[in-house]
C-alpha cells in the first residue's frame, strides 16, 4: 500500500511567457507552505519534433545546443530573481533544471523520480500553433503523473491588486 508523505518538492514547469512569473510565484508560496523545496523546469523541446515540417537547412546539433545554452542562462537569471520572494515565502532551497524531449513527458518523467514531490504548473502558456500542434501540456501531465498535479489558471487564479 503507497502511504502519503509530506510534500519535499514542488516541480514547477516554466516556459518563460509572461505568466509564467505568477505561476512560479504561486508555487513557491505553496512550496514555503510546505516547507519544501522548488524546481522550476524549462523543457527545450527536440528538433525532431517539426519533422513534419518544413525545416530550412541548418546544423540541428549546434542549434539544438545552443537553444539549451540559452534556456540554461535564462532559468538561471529567472530562478535569481524568484529567490528573494520565494526565500520570503519560506522555501529551503530553489532551483533550475532544463531538460531535452518532448515537454509533458519530461514533466512527467522528472516528477516521478521525486518521493513526495507534487507538479504545480499553469493551464496556460504560450498559445497558437504550438497548442494547435502539441495539444495541452498540462492535460498530458495531468493524465500521466505519478504524483498529486496541482494546476493554477492565471487568468483566474488570483484577484487583481488595488
Amino acid at each position: 500500500m503507497k502511504r502519503i508523505g509530506h510534500v519535499k518538492t514542488v516541480i514547477t514547469p516554466v516556459d518563460f511567457s509572461d505568466n509564467s512569473i505568477l505561476i512560479a510565484e504561486y508555487a513557491a508560496y505553496l512550496a514555503g507552505s510546505f516547507k519544501a523545496s522548488l524546481v522550476l523546469l524549462f523543457v527545450v523541446q527536440k528538433f525532431e519534433d517539426y519533422s513534419g515540417f518544413f525545416v530550412p537547412q541548418m546544423n540541428v546539433p549546434d542549434f539544438e545546443q545552443d537553444l539549451f545554452r540559452q534556456a540554461d542562462e535564462k532559468m538561471a537569471a529567472f530562478c535569481e530573481s524568484l529567490k528573494p520572494f520565494a526565500g520570503e515565502q519560506g522555501v529551503t532551497e530553489i532551483s533550475g533544471k532544463v531538460l531535452v524531449g518532448d515537454v509533458a513527458e519530461q514533466i512527467v518523467s522528472y516528477s516521478d523520480g521525486q518521493v513526495y514531490g507534487i507538479v504545480a504548473m499553469g493551464t496556460h502558456g504560450y498559445k497558437g500553433l504550438e497548442k494547435i500542434m502539441f495539444g495541452s501540456v498540462a492535460d498530458k501531465v495531468v493524465k500521466s503523473a505519478s504524483c498529486p498535479v496541482m494546476t493554477i489558471n492565471p487568468y483566474t487564479c488570483c484577484p487583481e491588486a488595488d
